[in-house]
């Protein structure tokens, strides 16, 4: 068969059984997925093409699974303009949600202790800015000039069984400094045009914010993950006397009395 023959060739998506239209095909290491397939896996998930059959129908069945957990979360604390970071500090949980119409999106609802770490990334694109001489060359300003342009991203680092991070973008729209002089012997923080400007120094704020509040709640779970995990020790119940080691509640075993605090 020729090139064009296995081009409109009908393939079939090996995960729902359904006809692949053309160029809807989604490769897979051992076979083919259609486009409504693919949309139902995790955005944060990269390794499609070197994940095999019986991989992906595992993934999508942890997605079905994760409904549920969107479903329950209670937003506490929320972040961000594009997307939207949203904490549930009661079930020590974490969702990062792109549109509004969250029970479709399905966004993964990850687990504080599932942090591993938090960064925030500036990415700054700086353009010469020229003149043109009077024979109507472009030609560099002395000293030269520059245009920046920046965007900021919060990497979330997660130990999770379908993807390693989670980044996004916190600005709408990349925020825009002109025509600055390059600038010898500056230190580092006066030589970062950025500095300059409020809507930048408000990202850079906002991202601080977020990159604490994440490390604080997963530094939280830890504790309290170390704190269950710690051999309970026998007191004597302040009510009824019975040396009782005391339950999840902190209450005694015999008599239910509060013996923690």
């Amino acid at each position: 068969m020729g090139f064009f023959g296995k081009l409109f060739e009908k393939k079939v998506c090996d995960i729902c059984g359904g006809e692949i239209g053309l160029l809807g095909n989604r490769k897979l290491e051992d076979g083919n997925m259609c486009k409504e397939c693919t949309k139902k896996l995790s955005p944060w998930f990269d390794e499609r093409r070197h994940s095999t059959i019986g991989q992906i129908n595992e993934q999508l069945q942890y997605r079905e699974e994760n409904k549920a957990r969107v479903a329950a979360f209670r937003t506490t604390r929320s972040f961000g303009e594009v997307y939207n970071l949203h904490l549930d500090e009661d079930q020590q949980q974490l969702m990062v949600v792109r549109t509004n119409k969250i029970a479709e999106e399905n966004p993964d609802v990850v687990d504080f202790s599932q942090v591993t770490g938090c960064e925030l990334d500036i990415d700054e694109r700086r353009t010469e800015e020229k003149r043109q001489d009077k024979d109507g060359n472009e030609v560099s300003y002395n000293p030269p000039r520059y245009s920046y342009d920046y965007d900021f991203y919060i990497v979330i680092r997660v130990n999770h069984p379908w993807f390693d991070d989670m980044r996004f973008k916190l600005n709408r729209s990349s925020v825009e400094i002109g025509n600055q002089i390059a600038r010898v012997g500056y230190s580092a923080s006066m030589a970062n045009p950025g500095q300059r400007s409020m809507e930048y120094r408000r990202y850079e704020q906002m991202g601080q914010e977020i990159r604490e509040a994440i490390l604080n709640a997963r530094q939280t779970a830890r504790d309290n993950m170390a704190a269950a995990a710690a051999p309970k020790a026998a007191i004597t119940c302040p009510w009824c006397g019975a040396t009782t080691t005391p339950d999840a509640s902190g209450c005694c075993e015999y008599c239910g009395g509060a013996v923690n605090g």
